[in-house]
Parts: C-alpha cells; structure tokens; sequence
C-alpha cells in the first residue's frame, strides 16, 4: 500500500514496520472519545448499581435475580472493556501485543458468559411458566449458583481453547505493529458457530416460543376468570400468574435487545474478516453490542420497581443504615 507524506503511523519510530493510523477528522475522533467514555461511565456505574442491589438486599436474593446478577456482572466488565476499545477508535493498539491478546480473550469469555446467562434465564422462565407448581423444587438459589459458576467456567476454558496459540504467541497474527487481532481456522469457526452461537440462539428462541405461548393462554384465562384446580385462594393464584408473566415479559424484552445487539457483532466476526477492528462498520457494529450492556439496567429500571427503590436507597446512602438490608423491596 502506498503511503503518502502526510500518512499517520501508530508507532513513527517503526516506519515501514508500523501500522497506518485511521483517517478522520479531528472532531469526529474527539466526539467518538467522548461518546464511548460517556458510555463506558454510564455502563459501569448502572450496573454497579444492579450488582449491589442484589447482593446487598436479602428479599432480591431469589433464583431468577441471581441470574440478572450474573448478567449485570459480565455487563459491568463489558462497561470496562470499553475503556480499551477507545485505544482502537484510530486504527491503532498501543498497548502492546499481551494485553491484545488479554483484552481479545476476556471479550469472547464475556460474550459467551452473556451468552449463557441468557440460556439460564430462558430455562428458569420456561420452569416458571410451564411447570409453576415444580418451581420453587426444581428452580433453587444453590442450584442456579451451580449453574452460573458452570457457565464462566466453561467459557473461560472453552474461550482459553480458541485463542490458546495467540496466547501462547501474543501478535503471532498481526501484520504490523498496532494490530490487535485473533485468527481462527475454518474449523474453527464452525465449531465456535455451533457451540456459542447457533446452540444457545436456537435453545433461547424454543424456550421462549414455548413460554410466549403457555403465557397467552394463561392470560387469556386469567381475562376469562377461568378457575385452575389449586389448594390457593383464586385471588391469590392470579396474583401469582400476574407476577410470573410480568416477569417473563421482562426477560422476553431484555433477551430480545440483547439478541438483536448480538447477532450483527456475531455475524462479522464469524465472518472470516481478520482485521474486524479496523473497519469503521465493524466498529460500530461491536459498540452497539456494547451499547446492549448500558441498555440491560434501563430495561430493569422501566419494568421493576425493587430496582428503582433500591437505586433511592443506594443514592440516598440509606444502604449504609443497620440492618438495610432487611428492607422490604417491593
């Protein structure tokens, strides 16, 4: 590629050996730092939020907040991670090749631990809608906590596996210096295709059909004041209904926006293109996956009234009282 006088290198000591940096005008690089950091702030501080909410308050501790807390756990690095990504915005990685090797590594490990959060959370709606009387027996803390560590685990050594050879030769794939990318053989991506991405979308979509479909015909009976056999009062059996289906309205929402910011970052970077982060449409494709991380508390926040008292009460430091966390959240 010819370089002209006025062409920009990562690394100017380099030469010839140097990655070109990105050209643009100077305040749309100064907009996209701003805009990023803001995000980044943002995604940190909401999710913070939601991970002291629940771990903070006794009466959140259930199975299905367990879950949310999980995901806003691998939100709240993806908030950090975007701290990094701002080293990208001109085409450039200054960090060095380990640490390009590191980020790239915990991006996939979060990703797929998102991923798999999202699977948990569709499993523990179908268990709640579809079989309601077996919850509260097959559906408990301890075994949601299992599961949860069973899904960073494997992502983490799942995740290790693929870029195993970048890690053991950090910038093996680069091709200058300033690069930060990750190769995989066609094998592969079809694996990785099938295990972290076809597998868990089609496991979500099923369930969640199955879901939307019992949840209808329940509310449709719940209009029609259809009694169901039950030992409770009816009063108290549509509340219970009311609750459940709220609730996996909720989650079809947040798992909703997630898959629709998941699936054109998933797209292209299974699309056999090395140097993903270079491209301005691949780097606006990977912020608005990114964007999903800042979305998720909002989403809690439109839809779930525990999370806008506790929010008061964080703010407020009322947290910091004896016994606060015995706090009636509802």
């Amino acid at each position: 590629m010819e370089k002209s006088e006025d062409t920009e290198f990562c690394f100017p000591h380099l030469l010839n050996a140097s990655c070109v940096k990105s050209k643009r005008p100077q305040y749309e690089t100064t907009l996209t730092y701003i805009l990023v950091l803001s995000i980044s702030l943002l995604t940190v501080t909401l999710n913070l939020l939601v991970i002291i909410s629940i771990s903070h308050f006794k009466q959140l501790h259930t199975p299905s907040n367990l879950l949310l807390l999980s995901l806003a756990v691998s939100d709240f690095i993806v908030g950090l991670l975007m701290l990094f990504q701002i080293e990208l915005i001109d085409g450039c990685w200054l960090l060095g090749d380990i640490m390009c090797s590191l980020y790239l590594y915990l991006v996939y490990i979060i990703t797929a631990a998102s991923l798999g959060t999202m699977v948990l959370i569709s499993v523990d709606r179908y268990v709640a809608i579809c079989y309601p009387l077996h919850y509260s027996t097959k559906v408990t803390q301890q075994k949601v906590k299992i599961f949860i560590s069973l899904c960073w685990l494997f992502s983490v050594m799942y995740q290790g596996m693929n870029v195993k050879d970048n890690l053991q030769q950090p910038g093996r794939f680069n091709s200058c210096f300033g690069e930060c990318i990750i190769a995989f053989n066609c094998i592969a991506r079809i694996t990785d295709l099938v295990v972290s991405f076809i597998v868990p979308i089609t496991v979500i979509v099923v369930l969640y059909v199955r879901v939307f479909v019992v949840a209808v015909s329940q509310a449709h009976a719940v209009r029609s004041h259809i009694a169901v056999v039950s030992l409770a009062p009816r009063s108290l059996k549509v509340t219970a209904k009311r609750s459940e289906l709220k609730a996996a309205r909720t989650l079809g929402v947040l798992i909703g926006v997630f898959l629709m910011c998941l699936l054109p970052y998933y797209c292209i970077s299974l699309s056999g293109n090395d140097k993903i982060f270079e491209t301005p449409a691949a780097a606006v494709v990977i912020y608005f996956y990114y964007f999903n991380s800042c979305i998720n508390p909002a989403i809690y926040a439109f839809f779930y009234s525990w999370f806008r008292k506790s929010v008061k009460l964080i703010v407020t430091l009322k947290i910091l009282q004896p016994d606060s966390c015995e706090v009636n959240m509802q």
